[in-house]
């Protein structure tokens, strides 16, 4: 039997940075990410002409960095370069990406940044995802990362070993003021969502509300349940009124 091969941390950092940069000369195109408008049928609140309408958006896996973790993975004095404007006014896609590396070395290459910069840096994955790189992702709000596993990030200057940060995150629907009198729910409360196309009619239970000025009508799921609800081809959302569960976060 053949003895086993020991491969030192640097061997491994090495590697990773060598296939990162040979991902990011080739430029790879982005998934699209489907938007679909639904009704927002309510009989409360105000008229849907004068509201933003539902939108529908798969989230797909995503880093959030600090800026301090975004100078060690891409230089010194580094920015992070906006590339595309998210759907949340003030919201982008970077044009950086980092290679996630797991517990098992295993490693996912050109994870898209976004920005702009937070407090504190986190990985969005989904449940296949944390299935490839060997990592029990749990289900937490955005910005919830007490407790949760850590990864390593790989960017072309530097290596980030994250402590927390790793997660999947909880389905959940972004509201405005009038949106959360429309459907009469408050932030942290749970609603659903029916998705309606050819063949594969679904309800997405619990998704959290988050509530906040200046905030689309948006809500967000990650590919594992886009795939699962066959959202791409779905020809109806409407989030369920009806189905509000008075929940804390």
């Amino acid at each position: 039997m053949a003895a086993a091969t020991t491969v030192s941390r640097v061997d491994v950092e090495r590697i990773v940075r060598d296939v990162l940069i040979r991902h990011q000369t080739k430029r790879p195109v982005r998934p699209s990410i489907p938007v679909l408008r639904g009704s927002g049928q309510s009989p409360a609140g105000p008229p849907t002409s004068q509201r933003n309408p539902l939108v529908v958006n798969i989230s797909a896996r995503h880093v959030h960095l600090t800026q301090e973790h975004t100078e060690i993975l891409f230089g010194k004095g580094a920015t992070l370069t906006p590339e595309k404007d998210l759907y949340q006014d003030g919201y982008y896609a970077a044009r950086e990406t980092v290679a996630v590396v797991g517990p098992r070395r295993r490693m996912i290459p050109n994870v898209r940044v976004l920005g702009p910069c937070r407090s504190d840096s986190q990985v969005e994955l989904a449940f296949t995802d944390g299935i490839s790189l060997g990592i029990e992702l749990p289900v937490r709000i955005s910005g919830d990362v007490k407790g949760t596993p850590g990864c390593v990030l790989v960017g072309p200057a530097g290596v980030v070993e994250l402590n927390q940060g790793v997660i999947r995150a909880m389905r959940h629907v972004h509201m405005g003021p009038d949106d959360l009198l429309h459907y009469g729910v408050a932030d942290g409360n749970r609603i659903s969502l029916r998705i309606e196309a050819e063949g594969c009619t679904s309800v997405l239970e619990d998704l959290a509300v988050r509530a906040g000025d200046g905030i689309k009508l948006e809500v967000h799921l990650d590919t594992d349940e886009g795939n699962a609800t066959n959202l791409e081809n779905a020809t109806r959302v409407e989030l369920l009124k009806s189905q509000v569960c008075q929940c804390s976060n």
